[in-house]
């Protein structure tokens, strides 16, 4: 079997897919305090033993969490003397441009622990030489700090990389077992600012995410399991050792397995473009999908710390099923950033809560059972739900399910924001797409937020509270690697582009033999301050100027006019692909009673129809208003939509 298992704040999610095509489910509650202890949980608990599990996948939310707590190594910031404030300057940009009393979060390293190095070298070469005795001074120096971890970051080391491995190379053998970190190693590309902000958030996240996979991949091999992978925020897995000496690069490892998922679904349906939504326990996360494939960013941020790896795109916000619901000093009614999480989580898990939060309100109104268990030892208590939310009702000065109402359209509005910035902020009309809502608690909005974006097609999933899991399944070995190069795209250069290819071909080769190689570029008209990613045609150079005129004007509807075009970085994506889950086959944990029940749907009282998602027949008409009860999650098809099921078991849900 092929197994992923997704971590999240609140559920860790298993699915098996058989060599058959059956995928089998389990959802357990994560357990915080060693995210491992749940993943293997979940094995253990399948049908089968877990020496059947040829490949496990794991998506995990350990760097994540890292950076968002502040929790990795004390880490010691080795620099070119003059640039030891680079960390605190950032690019002079507010955190918010119309908030003057917001500040940007702080660096992951404290001023106290940076050391500068007399050394210096420019785009042509060295021009201040690193002596022997300046690199002993910062050894001692890095020593008396005594740091847990050291990022070593100098000037122009993307392209000049000596005077680093030499303070690295020292550092590791006067500090043995201590991560020390180098720049050119992990990112060599230019803009010092995110290259070292990355490169220390490498370095302080190494030893606890080399710790943590190691753990974990000690387990899987003792239970038997074959092979032990990871997901990169990239979109592909590597295994374990390979993750841990890239531990920043997992800092979206949990979100993207559900885009993943999304695209395979999009793909068995025939709709390949595609907004996202993963609303889980704590978070919800917004992607975009276009043309079958997901949207790369060449960077992203968490918790305020830039990272410029490959990424896919991520919107996170608040507005989790826990996500925890107050009214203010001024009686607004807010929706998180707080979360109930999974201990004690929602009021009405009965494990302690009392706070109210989305899930609770979800039960007030009647859209969930609480006859039907929400995962395996997880039953909902509706009194206590809403118990919890009468100081909101009386804050509010309104009855319980209107308190409820609000707290849904208010969690709506934050996640239509997060999906109006991966789509319109970037020049793509929602209305073109179609949504698909997911994770344990996103069904229950997806009309709702189509209706907000004018989009008028949901597609709800057959296993919807654990498509992220099937993601991971689903996904591809995958490494990218970048290399700077700075060359103009004419002829005269095209032996230095080749040059360049053939070595990172070389590297991506030796990390992932056999895999198939696409050749991309960086690349600007000279003197802009940004670039476009484009594939090369038939992985030659010599389409290189077309391709990025083509994709300029696409984005910014102009091109060609504006000069020469330059090569700023060369890349190489390195891929095995696997085959695609049969999503229409499936070994649930139960079957839902059908029937109907009353709830209450955009401040009306109505009775809908309970409907079996994911195991009704193809093509089957479910009008709104309705109730898809699956065993891992449940949508909602609202009044003035209609569903139609799909053979894969998803519903395609649209408006009348």
């Amino acid at each position: 079997m092929r197994v992923g298992v997704d971590v999240g704040g609140t559920f860790t999610d298993l699915v098996a897919v058989a060599p058959d095509g059956t995928l089998e489910i389990r959802k357990v509650l994560s357990t915080p305090q060693d995210p491992s202890v749940g993943l293997f949980q979940a094995c253990d608990g399948l049908m089968a033993r877990p020496e059947s599990i040829e490949l496990l996948v794991h998506g995990t939310t350990i760097a994540t969490n890292a950076l968002l707590e502040r929790r990795g190594a004390r880490t010691a910031l080795v620099t070119t003397a003059g640039f030891e404030d680079l960390l605190w300057l950032r690019r002079q940009d507010r955190a918010s441009l119309y908030d003057l009393g917001l500040d940007h979060p702080p660096p992951l390293v404290r001023r106290e622990d940076v050391v500068g190095v007399a050394e210096r070298a420019g785009p042509d070469g060295v021009i201040a030489t690193l002596d022997e005795r300046e690199v002993e001074r910062v050894v001692a120096a890095v020593r008396a700090l005594r740091p847990e971890a050291v990022a070593v970051v100098f000037l122009f080391a993307f392209r000049h990389p000596g005077h680093e491995r030499r303070v690295a190379g020292a550092l590791r053998a006067a500090l043995p077992g201590l991560p020390v970190v180098a720049s050119h190693e992990v990112l060599p590309v230019f803009r010092e600012y995110e290259r070292c902000a990355t490169t220390s958030a490498e370095a302080y996240l190494r030893r606890l995410v080399a710790e943590y996979v190691t753990r974990a991949g000690d387990a899987a091999a003792a239970r038997g399991i074959g092979v032990f992978r990871l997901m990169t925020s990239g979109g592909g897995t590597v295994p374990a050792d390979v993750a841990a000496a890239a531990a920043a690069s997992l800092a979206l490892s949990g979100p993207v397995g559900g885009v993943v998922g999304a695209r395979v679904l999009g793909h068995v349906v025939g709709h390949p473009d595609l907004l996202t939504l993963d609303m889980g326990g704590t978070s919800a996360d917004a992607s975009l999908v276009q043309g079958g494939e997901g949207r790369e960013e060449g960077s992203t941020v968490v918790g305020g710390v830039p990272l410029a790896l490959p990424s896919v795109l991520i919107e996170t916000v608040s507005a989790g099923g826990g996500s925890i619901a107050w009214v203010d000093e001024a009686g607004s009614l807010k929706v998180g950033p707080r979360s109930a999480g999974s201990t004690p989580g929602p009021a009405c898990f009965g494990r302690g809560g009392n706070e109210p939060t989305v899930t609770d309100a979800c039960l007030a109104l009647g859209w969930l059972d609480p006859e039907w268990a929400l995962a395996d030892t997880v039953h909902l208590d509706a009194a206590a739900a809403e118990q919890a939310l009468v100081p909101i009702a009386r804050s509010l000065g309104c009855d319980v399910g209107h308190a409820a109402a609000g707290v849904v359209d208010v969690a709506t509005a934050v996640m239509a924001r997060a999906l109006k910035r991966v789509s319109v902020a970037r020049g793509v009309d929602p209305r073109r797409l179609t949504l698909v809502p997911f994770g344990g608690a996103g069904p229950l909005f997806g009309c709702a937020l189509a209706d907000q974006l004018g989009m008028r097609t949901v597609l709800v999933p057959p296993h919807p509270g654990v498509l992220s899991a099937l993601g991971l399944a689903a996904a591809t070995e995958r490494i990218e690697l970048v290399q700077a190069l700075h060359q103009p795209a004419g002829a005269g250069a095209r032996s230095a582009v080749v040059a360049a290819y053939t070595e990172i071909e070389a590297r991506a080769g030796a990390l992932l033999p056999g895999a198939a190689t696409e050749r991309l570029a960086d690349c600007r008209f000279a003197g802009q301050g940004y670039e476009i990613t484009v594939p090369l045609t038939g992985g030659e150079p010599d389409g290189i100027v077309a391709a990025f005129n083509a994709a300029h004007r696409a984005r910014f509807r102009h091109g060609g006019v504006s000069g020469a075009v330059e090569i700023v970085n060369v890349r190489v994506v390195a891929e095995r692909p696997a085959a695609p889950p049969a999503l229409g086959r499936r070994v649930g944990i139960g079957r839902p009673t059908p029937g109907s029940r009353r709830m209450m749907v955009r401040g009306e009282r109505v009775r809908a129809q309970v409907w079996p998602l994911g195991e009704l027949p193809p093509r089957t008409r479910i009008p709104g208003p309705a109730i898809l009860a699956g065993p891992d999650a449940t949508a909602l098809v609202e009044p003035g939509w209609r569903g139609t099921v799909h053979a894969s078991g998803a519903v395609v849900v649209e408006r009348v």
